[in-house]
């Protein structure tokens, strides 16, 4: 058992390595954030994470090489990633178009539907992502051998979930942080204009991706 841990310490610095690089859950969390604040940014988060964790127990548990491993499934989980996306692009450019911004720090029965929509696009936006099921069953076997118990592999999955829920957190944390700026009409439409492009993009590089 403690060979299956030898390679734990490099796992975790090649995981903060990874969620740092901007990707689809970055564009998501920093469009939440501007849309409805810091409770509906926390919230997408805790979707990706979520996600995350569905996606590392599907890992462990073998489930998700038979959704790689199905082509058809794989595929369709793909596209409906790309259209998802590609929706969510389209509500930056709306948004950007209209310029019209409620407060960033409004309550009330907004800021419940806020973290609710939060919460709905961030476990989406990633779980419809068959690329994350595919860099578990690439990188876990890197660190694990076969036979490896399913708790472990659970815990390194896990391990990568919670480094990324941190590194989002922080994130929602320095845009709240920067809400006076952020607020400003013209900032926030360039925001908007910004992360519709990389929302499009990142659905683009997925549909294209056909590996």
């Amino acid at each position: 058992m403690s060979g299956a841990w030898s390679g734990y310490g490099t796992f975790v610095l090649l995981t903060v390595v990874l969620v740092l690089v901007p990707g689809p859950d970055f564009a998501v969390v920093v469009r939440n954030t501007l849309a409805g604040g810091r409770r509906r940014g926390a919230w997408s988060a805790v979707g990706i994470t979520a996600s995350n964790v569905v996606q590392g127990t599907a890992a462990a548990t073998g489930l998700a090489a038979v959704v790689v491993r199905a082509e058809p499934l794989f595929q369709a989980i793909r596209w409906i990633g790309v259209g998802y996306l590609a929706y969510l692009a389209v509500q930056a450019f709306v948004s950007a178009v209209r310029g019209r911004y409620a407060d960033l720090d409004g309550g009330g029965a907004a800021v419940g539907r806020g973290a609710l929509t939060g919460l709905r696009q961030g476990f989406l936006s990633n779980v419809t992502n068959p690329k994350v099921l595919a860099f578990y069953l690439a990188v876990l076997p890197q660190f694990l051998g076969p036979g490896t118990a399913v708790p472990v592999l659970m815990a390194y999955a896990l391990t990568h979930a919670a480094v990324g829920l941190v590194w989002l957190l922080f994130l929602v944390a320095v845009l709240h942080r920067a809400r006076l700026l952020l607020a400003r009409r013209p900032v926030r439409r360039a925001l908007d204009a910004f992360t519709g492009c990389a929302l499009l993009a990142f659905g683009a590089r997925l549909a294209a991706d056909r590996g």
